[in-house]
């Protein structure tokens, strides 16, 4: 069967798995690098967490970690559940349990995790991204001034961003937009201030783009390791100005299978859960 990650924060318990009787000894920085180099092993990471026992439960630590694959996450749970890893005392290791009252909050991940999963899954050179379009939307009061200082007149900064990326291994390309704004509060800063918010307000609407445009990626990963992707373009318009500027991006959805052999399919359940309402069992 195939396994299926999306562009989005994990929250499936079956991708979560919670650690605990950790030792004290350690700080908690010192086991989540210990974790994580061990955990790791099995497969991708979104996240680790370590917290402190509870009073009642004595000194040490437990940790909650989190995997995009719910394949990963099973097999480090069998291989690491009762086994010493990084210290004397054996760990116990338990997938998430399911909280059928608390609902799914899917999010999407910012561009950093974006750029981390495609890196794991399609290589460093796997993929790549180009900008089409970066426009500037400020808005402008009317100046005379056609100097440096005239710019700080703006009542905000915006951009608008399209952007594509590209998986010529797979014969992909996703388009994206976003757009980032900033108010410009306090003109008195100066000119070196206001183009300092110009480039971060850049940089967001950059990064917003990007996540729109992995967003409309899935990845396959097959039983037998080798990876496909799924294009799924989303029809909304992001921006009544920028319809014209996008009409000729889109592209038609398609499944994209090249060097995979025969396709395999697979349904997930998937169930969100708070993590404090994990319970450590107390055998």
């Amino acid at each position: 069967m195939a396994v299926l990650i999306p562009f989005e924060v994990p929250t499936g318990n079956d991708k979560t798995l919670l650690v605990w009787e950790l030792s004290s000894g350690p700080t908690a920085e010192d086991l989540q690098h210990s974790l994580f180099t061990v955990f790791s092993q099995f497969g991708l990471l979104y996240s680790v967490r370590v917290f402190p026992n509870a009073v009642v439960a004595g000194p040490g630590f437990y940790a909650i970690i989190k995997f995009y694959s719910a394949r990963d996450a099973h097999r480090a749970q069998e291989a690491c559940d009762r086994k010493q890893l990084f210290q004397k005392s054996p760990v116990k290791v338990r997938l998430g349990t399911r909280h059928k009252a608390v609902q799914d909050n899917t999010l999407a991940l910012n561009s950093s995790k974006c750029q981390e999963l495609a890196n794991y899954y399609f290589g460093f050179n796997g993929w790549s991204k180009r900008i089409i379009k970066l426009q500037d939307l400020s808005n402008l009061e009317e100046s005379g001034n056609e100097d440096i200082v005239a710019p700080l007149q703006k009542q905000s900064l915006k951009f608008f961003c399209a952007l594509e990326v590209v998986l010529p291994s797979y014969e992909c390309r996703s388009t994206g937009v976003g757009i980032a704004e900033k108010p410009l509060d306090k003109p008195e800063e100066g000119p070196l201030s206001f183009l300092m918010n110009r480039k971060i307000t850049q940089k967001l609407a950059i990064q917003k783009a990007m996540t729109d445009a992995f967003q409309k990626l899935l990845i396959v990963v097959l039983e037998s390791g080798k990876i496909a992707v799924v294009h799924r373009p989303c029809e909304e318009v992001t921006d009544a100005r920028t319809e014209e500027e996008l009409q000729d991006l889109i592209q038609v959805s398609y499944f994209s299978w090249k060097q995979c052999g025969q396709a395999e399919e697979e349904c997930l359940s998937d169930f969100s859960f708070e993590e404090e309402e994990f319970k450590p069992e107390l055998d």
